[in-house]
């Protein structure tokens, strides 16, 4: 597999490639449906101005988060964008059969040939008990335990090289290589890239082990990014993937014109996150809503904390900010993730950070 299937390459002054992470975010007062076709908005933005790269990730059970089936979602981004790399960030693997996702992002690798990446997560996206509704069982650490075990099965479905003598040697993920051996079969050369998500070190070490592209969730881990990435590079053995290691990390950012303006966005976003971390997912709330709510103490520990993390402000002041971040960490990539009540606002935000750093399209 090609690495520059893999490596993206900086524009304007950016000191590495941004990318876009959506989460199909539904404000109150707002439909799924707007939610979707903000995302599909948001990646031709995206295309036309040099982001590298556009992820959906799977969540489940969450009124204001509508990407509970990313294949789905990215067969309807391919249809609309032409050039933009598009992926999971990530499926999780445990919810699923592994051959059933070596068909899903076949077929993706069909529609959008060289465009897709499979990012793989371990974790349920989603609480315990709409994870046992998932996996039609209730012991869910065997999952998170098999997830070697599932990663490899998963990418022998999508090379088609179970060995002779395995129980699924004559079972093939199709679309997939198998109709390049069929006769008169050509096939597509390209392989959905498998990159490892985490946000810990679990799937720090096993990406590194197995040379494989390694996605941080530093934008609601950020106390585990540093050490996460240095023992994925300590863990990096050079495989057919890659010779060196690559790693991208999330990163929650907003820009407005306005530093009072992005302050009240993301303190909405954060109330969100309240509201979900204590039992109680809904839509995305307004700024106005937000503005009005009386916090609790303990709440309000749990936002500064939050908020900390979120690199917001003027376009200048999110430039410097995530500039830091990238220093300070060494990441590869930054993949951003705008959260906030209004779709307009996404939109602009990408576009400002774009501007900020002279990226095309402008």
């Amino acid at each position: 597999m090609a690495a520059d299937e893999i490596r993206g390459e900086g524009h304007g002054s950016a000191p590495v490639p941004l990318s876009v992470l959506d989460l199909v975010t539904v404000g109150a007062g707002h439909t799924a449906t707007e939610a979707l076709r903000t995302s599909v908005a948001l990646s031709r933005l995206a295309e036309s101005r040099g982001y590298h790269r556009f992820w959906v990730a799977e969540h489940h059970s969450m009124p204001g988060v509508a990407s509970s089936s990313p294949a789905v979602i990215l067969a309807h981004l391919a249809a609309h964008t032409e050039r933009i790399r598009l992926g999971s960030g990530g499926v999780m693997l445990p919810n699923h059969a592994p051959l059933v996702i070596a068909e899903q992002f076949g077929t993706l690798e069909a529609m959008a040939p060289g465009r897709i990446d499979l990012g793989l997560g371990r974790a349920p996206g989603t609480d315990g008990a709409t994870a046992a509704a998932l996996r039609r069982t209730d012991h869910l650490n065997e999952g998170a335990d098999d997830f070697p075990q599932q990663l490899a099965e998963l990418t022998r479905f999508l090379d088609d090289d179970f060995p002779n003598g395995h129980p699924y040697r004559r079972i093939h993920a199709v679309p997939g290589p198998v109709q390049a051996t069929s006769p008169g079969g050509v096939q597509s050369p390209h392989r959905p890239p498998i990159w490892l998500l985490g946000s810990s070190g679990f799937s720090a070490r096993l990406a590194g082990m197995l040379g494989l592209p390694f996605a941080f969730a530093h934008h609601f881990s950020a106390q585990n990014t540093v050490p996460a990435l240095d023992l994925y590079r300590e863990s990096f053995r050079p495989s057919a993937v890659l010779d060196a290691p690559y790693a991208l990390i999330g990163v929650a950012a907003l820009a407005t014109e306005d530093e009072r303006e992005a302050r009240r966005q993301v303190l909405a976003a954060a109330l969100n996150m309240v509201r979900l971390r204590t039992g109680r997912p809904g839509l995305v709330p307004t700024p106005e809503e937000a503005e009005a709510y009386e916090f609790s103490p303990m709440e309000q520990d749990f936002i500064a904390s939050w908020n900390a993390n979120v690199v917001h402000g003027t376009p200048d002041e999110v430039r410097s900010g995530l500039d830091d971040l990238q220093k300070r960490t060494g990441a590869d990539e930054l993949m951003i993730t705008s959260n906030a009540h209004s779709g307009d606002v996404r939109l602009r935000s990408y576009e400002l950070i774009a501007d900020a750093y002279g990226l095309p399209g402008a």
